[in-house]
């Protein structure tokens, strides 16, 4: 049994993805950001860092619990353990580069750009130009790659397809662009499409919708999710 403990964001959304892809049995625990629930003491046990997702495997290595936090290190985690969605073998290191890429690039400078349009107290024209454009240059690093391909591995769709459909997904708020986001990238727009299609996927987004999170931004939300903007208590 896989326990996920989740909340609405894109980095949850890329294991719900596997899990409705793989068949693996698995428990959601919501986790409400917004009321600061991943600081408490029972999450930090399961992630130290205090962020979403993370997961326990009831069945982990040698038959005991695993936890496994970070998104894109529950996908390779969850990859391995199935087999499925890994590529061929001479794959590995296209795998392995192309989920770092988006664990170090697409999702920490999309995450930005989001925070600086919607979080910040004051507009800062820097912030934004900075991390908006980045992230559209990693988009244009995916458009150019999947120009050749119709997935991100050429043997087919693999957990590196759905931790980028994860943010990707975002794109509307990511580049502060609403109707077609994706116009100026048309081979990743292709390909967003038709993730997007996939049976699984509808499932995916429903993760979040039958648990009634917090969705206020006061005072005790903007704590919660930026601690370290205010001094320790």
């Amino acid at each position: 049994m896989i326990r996920l403990y989740y909340g609405p964001g894109p980095n949850p959304a890329k294991v719900a993805l596997f899990l409705a892809e793989s068949g693996l049995p698995y428990e959601f625990v919501p986790v409400d950001t917004r009321k600061g629930e991943q600081h408490e003491a029972g999450f930090r046990s399961v992630n130290p860092n205090g962020k979403l997702p993370a997961i326990v495997d009831t069945e982990g290595p040698g038959g005991g619990e695993a936890r496994v936090f970070d998104s894109n290190a529950i996908l390779l985690y969850l990859g391995e353990k199935t087999g499925r969605f890994m590529g061929t073998p001479a794959e590995r290191p296209e795998l392995l580069s192309w989920l770092m890429f988006i664990a170090t690039g697409v999702g920490p400078y999309s995450g930005q750009a989001v925070h600086f349009q919607r979080a910040a107290p004051e507009p800062l024209p820097y912030a934004l130009n900075r991390y908006k454009r980045e992230a559209g240059r990693h988009y244009q690093v995916l458009d150019d790659h999947l120009a050749g391909h119709e997935t991100m591995l050429p043997s087919g769709y693999s957990i590196v397809d759905m931790a980028a459909w994860g943010w990707v997904d975002r794109a509307p708020i990511v580049l502060g662009i609403e109707g077609e986001p994706l116009a100026a990238f048309p081979n990743l727009q292709r390909w967003f499409r038709a993730v997007d299609a996939r049976p699984a996927i509808a499932k995916a987004r429903g993760i979040a919708a039958g648990h009634a999170f917090k969705t206020d931004n006061d005072e005790v939300a903007r704590r919660a999710l930026f601690p370290s903007n205010y001094p320790a208590a």
